[in-house]
């Protein structure tokens, strides 16, 4: 999958999505007030830095915070059914915003629902 995305996709691609995926966030009821109003871009960021490191191979998210621990890092949030369908929902608006579309973007539908499932805590 990772060769397919950075092929199609690519890291431009990636901060594109992440962008309409949090322009989304910031006026969503259900997720929107899970974010700290005061670090927006941090949380793009990361995201960003996230998806480039697992989907593009790029070093950059563990070299400045270490491995993903991706449940201990949201273990503060309750995160449950309605939560992780919604995040899915939004990225997957992103995405057809972003024109993603085709088997990269199956490929990414059944990654973000198992990152997002992965999430639950409730």
């Amino acid at each position: 999958m990772e060769q397919r995305v950075a092929d199609e996709v690519g890291g431009e691609g990636i901060a594109s999505m992440v962008a309409a995926f949090y322009r989304r966030v910031k006026k969503d009821d259900l997720l929107g007030p899970m974010y700290p109003d005061d670090d927006w871009q941090g949380s793009e960021d990361r995201l960003k830095m996230f998806l480039k490191f697992r989907l593009l191979g790029d070093p950059g998210y563990t070299l400045r915070r270490g491995h993903p621990r991706l449940r201990m890092r949201h273990a503060p949030f309750a995160i449950g059914e309605p939560e992780r369908d919604r995040w899915v929902e939004l990225m997957g608006e992103a995405m057809d915003e972003c024109g993603i579309e085709g088997e990269v973007r199956e490929q990414l539908d059944a990654f973000f629902y198992q990152v997002a499932d992965f999430m639950r805590n409730q």
